[in-house]
């Protein structure tokens, strides 16, 4: 029980710390911002295959971790599909015609 508050502790601090920082970033900034994002979320979906590859599913607590596994792969998927879109459109703004 301790080190799920010890995660749940850790998680809001990140929450906090990561919301001050992004939202005292210039619009300037927003294309490289967006890059490093898409850079966590595909260690995030690194992170949601090794949680999914090691739910076997046959106790309770391997059915929860295969679902959360797959809704954190599906989640980081759609960050850095979407990412690539955003940044991808920011850029044609910036070359000659």
């Amino acid at each position: 029980m301790g080190e799920l508050l010890l995660l749940l502790g850790v998680f809001a601090g990140a929450l906090a710390i990561g919301y001050v920082l992004i939202s005292r970033v210039p619009p300037l900034l927003h294309t490289p911002l967006m890059s490093l994002t898409n850079a966590v979320s595909a260690v995030t979906i690194l992170g949601a295959l090794l949680i999914f590859s090691r739910a076997d599913g046959q106790e309770p607590a391997g059915a929860g971790l295969a679902l959360m596994g797959g809704v954190a792969v599906a989640m980081a998927m759609f960050n850095v599909l979407g990412g690539f879109v955003i940044t991808d459109r920011m850029l044609r703004l910036f070359k000659k015609r």
